[in-house]
């Protein structure tokens, strides 16, 4: 939204009002990936925010022009693993982790802007919060499974309660991705604002001087009838696109019968394709684990989700393709990972207890 950052500024700047305090990431520059530093701060203004009576909700969203949040900080956790530190890279996953369950289960609403782009660990801050607010430029998707991770942060858990049938695995497993609207008719973001008037929106909201409900949800409702003519109401359908991914993703329990099933598809024959080409960009074990996260947390509660995003990520941290995946698409760049082993077919049942 707005250009912060400077030498002497944190990475997450505080806003006091009234009723209301704004958290904004400030890493503009790595379109605001998540670092230890910034999940730490993050948890120490929410310790604040809780025990102050006068805080009655949360505002959270990035600075700059590109993206709310980006992600996790990818080549910090690489190194780490690289380094022979797996056990630091294990720690800063759990505090994210830790991080974002708080906010599910915190107290007092939460907003959050996601204006640019929002993925990874921006979605798992996104996710928590009462009010999602996408705008036309706003790209989320979850595409870990790239560079041989997969989506965690509670996704293979919350995705089933916002998304329609067999988006949780459409997404998931290709890391297809939704730009402004198209991320409300999924479920990612509940509502759609012009970017031009996200300062009017902030400022209504600093401008908030009732009493809410000592519910969450109740006052995230007061919240958004003060707010709700500043949206876009008009959200597109897409009823053919949505069958189709509910006959054949949703409850797959093998990633071979998807794929079978897709290669003898008559209809929607160029969404069949964009599977293919999608898949054979991922790490064959990252996206067999992708979908069998999917099945392990499907209305599961979010404590047990988390749990068995960290048993996944001790596993995937310690396997050859998340080094590799992370060597070709963000160090290197030269998009040519060599993962172990080179195909779906050849994964079979991995041998972790989620």
């Amino acid at each position: 939204m707005t250009e912060l950052k400077s030498q002497e500024e944190p990475t997450v700047v505080v806003k006091r009002n009234d009723c209301m305090v704004s958290m904004i990431l400030n890493r503009p520059r790595v379109l605001n990936s998540l670092n230890v530093e910034m999940i730490r701060l993050i948890d120490k203004i929410l310790d604040e925010a809780e025990a102050d009576k006068h805080c009655q909700f949360i505002l959270l969203y990035g600075s700059g022009e590109r993206g709310f949040c980006a992600g996790g900080d990818i080549k910090a956790l690489a190194q780490a693993v690289k380094d022979k530190r797996t056990a630091l890279a294990e720690q800063i996953l759990k505090e994210e982790y830790d991080l974002c369950l708080r906010l599910h289960r915190f107290a007092k609403p939460i907003i959050v802007l996601a204006d640019g782009i929002t993925m990874g660990a921006g979605l798992g801050l996104a996710a928590a919060a009462d009010l999602v607010v996408a705008t036309e430029k706003t790209r989320m998707a979850m595409p870990e499974t790239r560079i041989g991770f997969f989506p965690d942060v509670g996704a293979t858990g919350w995705m089933f309660s916002k998304c329609p049938a067999g988006y949780p695995e459409y997404l998931g497993l290709t890391g297809y991705e939704m730009i402004g609207a198209e991320a409300v008719r999924v479920g990612f973001a509940s509502h759609l604002v012009k970017s031009e008037r996200l300062p009017e929106l902030v400022t209504a909201l600093e401008r908030y001087s009732g009493n809410l409900s000592q519910s969450r949800s109740e006052g995230a409702k007061t919240l958004l009838s003060q707010v709700d003519h500043l949206f876009d109401q008009n959200i597109p359908n897409n009823p053919a696109t949505d069958q189709w991914v509910a006959a054949y993703f949703a409850g797959k329990n093998s990633m071979i019968e998807i794929m079978e099933s897709l290669r003898q598809c008559t209809i929607q024959t160029q969404l069949c394709d964009g599977v293919f080409t999608r898949l054979a960009e991922r790490s064959p074990t990252a996206v067999v684990l992708t979908l069998k996260l999917l099945r392990c947390n499907e209305m599961q509660p979010l404590e047990e989700v988390f749990q068995a995003d960290f048993k996944a990520a001790r596993f995937i941290l310690r396997h050859p393709d998340y080094i590799e995946g992370v060597r070709a698409r963000v160090v290197d760049k030269d998009d040519d990972p060599k993962w172990q082993p080179s195909a779906i077919e050849e994964v079979g049942d991995l041998e972790i207890d989620l």
